[in-house]
């Protein structure tokens, strides 16, 4: 049940991703009302967070079990008692599920507010406290100690530090102030620590903040998906060619049993050291992270590759990830996305360019996964069109395993090569109350059916190098 607006999008966004979702293809096959019914569905779903919390567990430190025994302790105490479930994937074997609780309706708001920026308010909605810098308000009186209800600011028109605010607010839940007012806007910049810890939160989500840090990685289920679709093997030489914050890249590493050698690229210098960070956490020694523009990742000049840094020779990897720069329209929970229509469209180029390169580096028999946390038909079933006819010698593939729904048409694809694609839809699914009384009487398979379903917006496309270039 909707408990939040739709998105916020700009009036010329909302009209492209409608375009996209009403176009002529699809509105042939299921007729105009239930195209737009569809697209409203999933404006709506976008601003509510999925119906589980999925984490990573790393397999190459801890058996699965060991995890979850460990786990179950944590939500005991986060919970405080509360039995909420937690669910091994039967087809992401290294994959747990805790359903979220919520949306709770009884929590009474309090005199006392704090109003945080819409990003700080999509991450308290996935289980997170509200730290220092994503208060951008707070009541006059407010004193450390006090239970006060923290709304999100989703159209980003509220004053650091004013007092009261009266525009568009979206009820959170209630926390305890670790700070006073004062002390939250002194202006001392050293001030990142928790400033407000949710105890009554609108959606109940596992808090993973310095959780099993080295077990376990927080990670949406289409993105844990994709590393299974590459499906590395020990001894292989693979490419992670965007690869911050690495997530995947240390997906990777575990799957290989870390044996072999996994290259991570990002050209942001702060990610490329997040990637060094997790992999060390982890205890994963096969991965290689450079601080490197992926688009100039080819070296076309045939001289000896540079000591395994970047650039490349053609042909040298077994198998490259393409988890590509995207719009992220696909992300939950956003209620607002202040983004102009040129800043949507700016990034099919560039994927394209990343692309090209992904294609030379893959050596042939090789594998080239292509995916994104987006919804748009550009740069998703239009970049596979693309890819297809440019590259006459790469084709399709069938993934494994295939939990998310098959293209959306519109792109010319044949419904054959729709069916060798995984788009994950949240609106296939209604919003639903989740309460612990349902999740007693809820069968495993029900559960697992719904996480697989109403999670974040994603796509994958699996294709293989069938000869040299």
């Amino acid at each position: 049940m909707s408990v939040f607006p739709k998105i916020s999008l700009r009036l010329e966004v909302e009209k492209y991703l409608k375009e996209d979702f009403m176009n002529k293809e699809i509105v042939s096959a299921f007729g105009k009302q239930a195209a737009e019914r569809k697209f409203e569905i999933l404006l709506n779903h976008l601003s509510h967070p999925p119906s589980f919390t999925t984490v990573r567990v790393n397999t190459h430190l801890a058996s699965v079990q060991h995890v979850k025994d460990l786990l179950f302790d944590e939500l005991q105490k986060q919970f405080s008692g509360l039995n909420v479930p937690i669910l091994q994937h039967p087809d992401l074997q290294d994959v747990l599920l805790i359903p979220v609780i919520g949306p709770r309706k009884n929590i009474k708001k309090q005199r006392c507010e704090a109003i945080v920026g819409a990003q700080c308010g999509n991450a308290v909605l996935r289980g997170a406290h509200v730290y220092v810098p994503g208060i951008v308000s707070a009541s006059k009186f407010m004193k450390a100690g006090d239970l006060i209800s923290v709304y999100s600011d989703i159209k980003g028109k509220c004053k650091k530090g004013a007092k009261e605010f009266d525009g568009t607010k979206v009820f959170l839940g209630n926390g305890i102030s670790e700070l006073s007012r004062k002390e939250i806007f002194s202006g001392l910049p050293e001030l990142k620590g928790i400033g407000i810890r949710m105890i009554e939160p609108v959606y109940l989500s596992p808090s993973f903040d310095n959780v099993l840090p080295s077990y376990l990685f927080l990670q949406n289920l289409p993105s844990a998906v994709v590393t299974h679709v590459l499906n590395p093997q020990p001894g292989e030489k693979i490419l992670d060619l965007c690869a911050a914050p690495g997530g995947k890249t240390t997906h990777i590493a575990a799957l290989m049993r870390d044996q072999g050698e996994v290259i991570a690229l990002d050209k942001i210098p702060n990610k490329v050291e997040k990637i060094k960070q997790n992999a060390l956490l982890l205890g994963l020694n096969s991965i290689k992270a450079f601080c490197f523009d992926g688009t100039k990742a080819l070296q076309l000049d045939m001289v000896k590759d540079a000591e395994g840094k970047p650039p490349f020779l053609p042909e040298s990897f077994d198998r490259v990830l393409l988890d590509a720069p995207c719009s992220g329209m696909g992300q939950r929970p956003n209620m607002a996305c202040s983004w102009t229509l040129k800043e949507v469209t700016s990034y099919q180029p560039l994927q394209r360019k990343l692309f090209t390169v992904a294609v030379e580096l893959l050596r042939p028999g090789g594998v080239l996964v292509y995916s994104t946390c987006t919804i748009t038909l550009a740069e998703n079933e239009e970049q596979v069109a693309w890819a297809l006819r440019t590259f006459p010698y790469l084709q399709l593939q069938p993934q494994e395993p295939q939990i998310g729904g098959e293209g959306m048409m519109g792109a010319g694809l044949a419904f054959e090569q729709l069916k060798q694609l995984q788009r994950f839809d949240p609106s296939v699914v209604p919003l639903r109350d989740t309460d612990i009384e349902s999740l007693r009487d809820a069968r495993v398979e029900d559960m697992i059916w719904l996480a697989n379903k109403d999670c974040i917006g994603f796509f994958i496309a699996k294709f293989i190098k069938c000869k040299s270039t």
